[in-house]
């Protein structure tokens, strides 16, 4: 089933506002929430989904990759924001409710939405991924290494004395209004409702050990240089249970020795003799998929632009596939024999050798224009 439209699911406009986004946001939450549609599982996953569609449009770097890739530039090949579950929700997202860090619906659903307490995500790594462009043109899966944090062999836990488990400190101000309670995270277990118990050698202060790890990625066709992409629980575990950190993959594209690469299409610099051009040839030229043989049309000009249909990189949304545009530069000799120059001398007057640009003779710009 095709995934909707992230600003339809929060009803909003692509123009509206962060303001608008966070209000649409909380106003579909309440509609979901779990405690108040109470074993109702389409409304789960609305609540779900919903949240899902906060997360990117509240990124304004998300939301622009989103604005210009799709659902393809978030989730492509496994990655993206899928998965959520509802303590994921709760941990990530509760503070747009309100409440001073305290639970985001206490105020609609009598004191703690269900008697959940908010577990801390475990952070993100970052790591940055080099890519030749025949990688980038047709896709690949890649294996990595990453030294992630997780749970230690041996860590036990116990509940937090401070907030009795709950992740959450209450204090109540008089004021002349009357009583007023305010609810925030407690500081002692920064929300998990647990504190280490038992820490074995070895282990940080968070009962937390870095382990090597091999991730497959799957990277899909059509990424560019600067594209993030994420993985959703691949980064550091949380202390206390909460769900983990993401695995955030920044693309860096490698140069290309022959090929040049201008949006989804690719370029290269041809230079061919002025006897070729003159006379006509067929000459071999590198492509992302290996050498193709073109041929060269009698009378060829200098800066003439042959296009390669569908040899370039497929659009990231997957619509349609770039070209090969072959750049022909004539080539003039910098030194010549005396027999060579005699040879030239002696067609220096012919008519046939004087320049007669026609309308199909476009100049360098007029071409840039039309291929770009």
């Amino acid at each position: 089933m095709a995934k909707r439209d992230y600003y339809e699911i929060l009803g909003v406009s692509q123009s509206a506002s962060q303001d608008e986004i966070k209000k649409a946001y909380r106003k579909v939450a309440i509609k979901y929430h779990p405690d108040k549609n109470p074993g109702d599982a389409q409304a789960e996953e609305n609540f779900k989904e919903a949240a899902e569609a906060y997360e990117v449009l509240s990124d304004q770097e998300k939301r622009q990759r989103y604005d210009r890739f799709g659902h393809q530039g978030m989730n492509g090949g496994g990655f993206g924001g899928g998965g959520m579950n509802v303590d994921d929700i709760f941990s990530q997202f509760g503070d747009i409710f309100g409440g001073g860090g305290g639970n985001p619906f206490e105020s609609f659903f009598g004191g703690g939405g269900g008697g959940r307490r908010r577990q801390r995500k475990g952070s993100n790594l970052r790591i940055k991924l080099k890519l030749t462009l025949q990688e980038i043109a047709e896709g690949v899966e890649k294996k990595i290494k990453v030294n992630r944090l997780t749970q230690a062999d041996g860590v036990t836990f116990k509940t937090c004395s401070t907030c009795q488990g709950t992740g959450q400190v209450r204090k109540a101000v008089n004021t002349m209004l009357g009583q007023m309670v305010s609810t925030s995270t407690c500081p002692t277990c920064n929300g998990s409702g647990q504190i280490l118990d038992h820490r074995p050698p070895g282990v940080d202060s968070s009962g937390l050990v870095s382990k090597e790890e091999i991730i497959p990625i799957k990277i899909p066709a059509g990424v560019s240089e600067g594209m993030q992409l994420s993985m959703s629980g691949k980064g550091n575990e949380s202390p206390g249970g909460g769900p983990a950190g993401d695995l955030l993959i920044l693309i860096e594209e490698t140069e290309s020795e022959h090929l040049v690469r201008e949006g989804n299409n690719v370029v290269y610099d041809l230079y061919v003799s002025f006897i070729d051009a003159a006379l006509g040839t067929s000459v071999e030229v590198p492509s992302i998929s290996g050498k193709l043989r073109i041929k060269i049309e009698p009378g060829t000009q200098s800066g003439k632009i042959l296009r390669l249909r569908g040899k370039g990189i497929k659009d990231i949304n997957g619509y349609e596939t770039g070209d090969q545009l072959v750049h022909v530069n004539v080539w003039t000799p910098k030194t010549l024999s005396t027999e060579e120059k005699d040879k030239l001398e002696s067609m220096r007057h012919s008519s046939n050798f004087a320049p007669k640009p026609g309308k199909s003779d476009k100049g360098f710009f007029e071409r840039m224009k039309e291929f770009f």
